[in-house]
C-alpha cells in the first residue's frame, strides 16, 4: 500500500511539474528574454539622452562643459536607477505569479511597508526629490559662489541629499536640500562689481563720470585683468545725495568670482586718478557751532611775584 502511495505521489509530482514547464517555462523565458531586452533599450536611450544633453552643453559657449557634463552624468544615473527599480519590480511581480503565488497580500503588504517607510523618511525623501530638481534646473553648481539661508560661501559639493558650502574664514556647512529656503547664485554664467563712489558737492559731476569711464577703459585694456571683464564700465550717472557726498553709481561685467579681484583693482586705480587731478573723496565727519565762529583760547601765564 505505501509503495503504491509513494508511486503515486512521485508519477502526480512528476506530472505536475511537467504540465508546470510545458504551461508556464516557456513563458518565464519569454519574460527573462523581455526584461533583457528593455533593459538594453532603457540603457541605450539613457545613454542617447545623455550623448544629446552633453553636445547641447558643448555648443553652449556660456555653459562650464565639464561642471555640465558631471551633472548630466549624476541626472541620467539617477533615472537609469529608476527605470531599473521600476523593472526589477515589475519582474518580480509577474515571476511570483508564474508561480502560482498570490501577488494581491504581497503587493497589499508592500504597500504598508513603503506607506510606513514613507511617513518615517518623508525628510529624506524631500531632501532627494529636492536635490534632482535642483541638479536637474541647474540652479548651483560646485565651484560657485552662493548665499543658502543667509550663508555666504564658496560650493565645494552637490549631493542629492546635501550641498557642503565653505564660507571665507574656512568654515562649512552643510545645508539639507530639502531645508534650503533661499538660495543666491553669485556667479552663474557672469558675474558683476556694483561701485557707489562718492566725491565731494564741490567737484564737476561730468569730469568725475568721464574719469571713471578712462580707468574702467585703462582696465579693460589691461593684459592681465582686461580677459576676465565682459563689457565696458556701465556709469549709470549721479545716484544720491549723500550727507557728505554726491554717489555716483557704476557697474562692472566680469567672469564668474572674478568681479572682486577687479573691483579692488578698480577702486586702486580710481583712487590714483582721482588724486591726480585733485578730486576730493570725502569722509564723514561734524563740525560744531556755539553759536559764533570759536576764536582760539588765549592763555596769559603769569609768574609768582610779578605785580
Amino acid at each position: 500500500m505505501e509503495t503504491l502511495l509513494t508511486t503515486d505521489f512521485w508519477t502526480k509530482l512528476l506530472s505536475s511539474a511537467t504540465d508546470w514547464a510545458v504551461n508556464e517555462l516557456p513563458g518565464i523565458i519569454i519574460l527573462v528574454i523581455a526584461l533583457i531586452i528593455v533593459f538594453r533599450v532603457a540603457r541605450f536611450f539613457v545613454s542617447r539622452l545623455k550623448k544629446v544633453l552633453i553636445k547641447r552643453a558643448e555648443k553652449d559657449e556660456t555653459v562650464d562643459t565639464s561642471e555640465a557634463e558631471k551633472r548630466i552624468n549624476t541626472l541620467t544615473g539617477i533615472v537609469h536607477g529608476a527605470v531599473r527599480i521600476v523593472l526589477y519590480t515589475i519582474f518580480i511581480i509577474m515571476l511570483l505569479s508564474k508561480f502560482g503565488i498570490n501577488v494581491g497580500p504581497v503587493l497589499a503588504s508592500a504597500g504598508i511597508l513603503g506607506l510606513a517607510i514613507g511617513f518615517g523618511a518623508q525628510e529624506l525623501v524631500r531632501d532627494y526629490i529636492s536635490g534632482f530638481f535642483m541638479l536637474l534646473e541647474n540652479q548651483v553648481r560646485a565651484g560657485d559662489v552662493a548665499i543658502i539661508n543667509g550663508t555666504g560661501g564658496l560650493v565645494e559639493r552637490i549631493e542629492l541629499r546635501t550641498i557642503s558650502l565653505r564660507d571665507f574664514s574656512g568654515t562649512v556647512h552643510i545645508f539639507q536640500n530639502g531645508k534650503i529656503s533661499a538660495l543666491s547664485n553669485m556667479t552663474k554664467d557672469w558675474s558683476a562689481m556694483v561701485f557707489d563712489i562718492g566725491v565731494a558737492y564741490k567737484e564737476d559731476v561730468d569730469q568725475v563720470i568721464e574719469i571713471m569711464k578712462q580707468v574702467g577703459d585703462d582696465l579693460r585694456n589691461d593684459e592681465n585683468f582686461g580677459p576676465n571683464i565682459l563689457e565696458p564700465i556701465e556709469v549709470f550717472g549721479l545716484d544720491n545725495f549723500g550727507d557728505s557726498a554726491l554717489v555716483i553709481k557704476a557697474r562692472l561685467k566680469t567672469k564668474p568670482i572674478q568681479q572682486w579681484s577687479i573691483g579692488r583693482e578698480y577702486r586702486r586705480r580710481l583712487k590714483i586718478a582721482f588724486d591726480a587731478q585733485n578730486i576730493e573723496i570725502p569722509f564723514p565727519h561734524i563740525t560744531m557751532y556755539w553759536g559764533e565762529e570759536i576764536k582760539p583760547l588765549e592763555l596769559r601765564v603769569s609768574q609768582e611775584g610779578d605785580s
